[in-house]
């Protein structure tokens, strides 16, 4: 438990230095640009945090422990691409469901970012936990 622990918060700033690249600087203006009209004048930092949160324990969970006792760094880039994908699919295909104008662009690139972000803080994660070891 305390290895995963470890793990878990070696592997929170990871996360966090990639997805903040990526909404602050890479995708900043596709998002303003697409979704303008939907987004909030202030980020919800408590909503974001919870969710980050959540997120990497997912990663871990999902990709990272079975990747690492197989002791294949393969297996966790193949879950976490999955997780990826599954994850940010759901989240965009519900908002193009149900909220107006949400476009078919952001799905696309949204649920592809899912796949690249899981995928690099799992296989970061994963080497990492080779060295904890």
């Amino acid at each position: 438990m305390l290895f995963y622990l470890k793990l878990y918060l070696l592997t929170l700033p990871v996360f966090f230095l990639i997805d903040l690249l990526w909404l602050g600087v890479v995708a900043r203006g596709i998002y303003r640009n697409n979704l303008g009209h939907l987004l909030a004048e202030r980020v919800d930092w408590a909503a974001a945090i919870i969710f980050y949160l959540i997120y990497i324990a997912g990663i871990l969970l999902f990709a990272v422990a079975p990747g690492l006792a197989a002791d294949s760094l393969r297996k966790t880039a193949l879950l976490a691409a999955g997780f990826g994908f599954f994850t940010y699919a759901t989240y965009e295909l519900t908002n193009r469901a149900t909220l107006p104008n949400w476009p078919l662009k952001i799905v696309l690139i949204d649920t592809l970012w899912g796949v690249v972000l899981c995928t690099l803080v799992a296989i970061a994660a994963h080497l990492i936990g080779k060295q904890l070891r």
